[in-house]
């Protein structure tokens, strides 16, 4: 889906691989040389976007490219290492050890690690299965925003991603097309419709955002979710000044129901889903406009 900073985002195409590339040692950046100093390689300077580019400045000497190596085997094995490492440790230099081939090797079927971090980031959004043709507007709106926020807690490298790059690739559109028709099926007028398309997705986005870099957190220090929770607020029960929230916080808890994080965690999404869904019905019948 073409996120809302795209327009600003454009401007920048090489961000991305600037932050993933910072932490990367002194050797992993030599793997990766400007574009100017590879052979048959254009400046990549005024770059926005891998789809935006129909060049394929590798395959014009393509009888000299590494033996079973495609674009898509090295998008694979990049979002294996994403999935694996996280975006920050990705570089061009771990990929072609993945591969095993040279760094250099990868540059014959893209120009820049940007170009690889869209091409990975496009080819998940192909797990969004779509929603039911023959279920009414309301159950593939959920059955949508739940596989978007499943896909955005399984690559949590994606959430960046998404918000730097155009979402404009195959895979992204297809899930747009569903999404749009989804929001035109809810009979809304059609000025109304963008504005309910941010409503559910740019919460999904959130949600799932912050849900996948908890899950990570936790696993990250060896803790469950549900011991990770009882610890940050044992903490906050035991601060005097912080009594308040945190007597509050457990009130809430306690009524929403839900043994484990995840059960509390679940009921807050179907609810809030259904909160945004009621919100678009009542707008609609507000217009008079019927559901499509």
């Amino acid at each position: 889906m073409v996120s809302e900073t795209d327009s600003e985002s454009a401007s920048e195409p090489d961000s991305a691989s600037d932050s993933a590339s910072a932490s990367d040692s002194g050797s992993d950046f030599v793997s990766e040389p400007d574009s100017a100093s590879v052979p048959g390689r254009a400046s990549s300077a005024a770059r926005t976007s891998v789809w935006l580019d129909r060049r394929t400045p590798s395959r014009s000497r393509k009888s000299e490219s590494p033996a079973g190596l495609d674009r898509n085997r090295i998008t694979e094995a990049s979002v294996r290492l994403l999935d694996a490492d996280g975006l920050a440790k990705f570089s061009m230099r771990r990929l072609a050890a993945e591969l095993d081939v040279t760094a250099m090797s990868l540059y014959w079927y893209v120009d820049t690690k940007d170009d690889l971090l869209e091409l990975a980031l496009d080819s998940v959004y192909a797990e969004i299965a779509p929603p039911r043709e023959d279920a009414d507007w309301q159950d593939r709106l959920r059955e949508l925003a739940r596989s978007y926020r499943e896909l955005l807690v399984r690559h949590i490298w994606i959430s960046p991603l998404a918000g730097t790059f155009l979402n404009i690739g195959p895979n992204s559109m297809l899930f747009s097309y569903a999404v749009q028709d989804v929001i035109r099926a809810t009979g809304l007028p059609l000025e109304r419709q963008a504005g309910a398309l941010s409503a559910v997705f740019q919460f999904v986005y959130g949600f799932g955002t912050v849900e996948g870099h908890f899950k990570a957190r936790c696993d990250a220090t060896g803790l469950t979710q549900d011991e990770y929770h009882q610890q940050a607020m044992g903490t906050i029960r035991a601060q005097p000044h912080l009594r308040e929230v945190s007597e509050y916080s457990d009130e809430i808890m306690s009524a929403r129901g839900g043994d484990t994080v995840e059960e509390m965690r679940e009921r807050d999404f179907v609810f809030a889903v259904d909160v945004v869904i009621a919100g678009i019905e009542t707008m609609r019948d507000r217009t008079g406009a019927p559901a499509q």
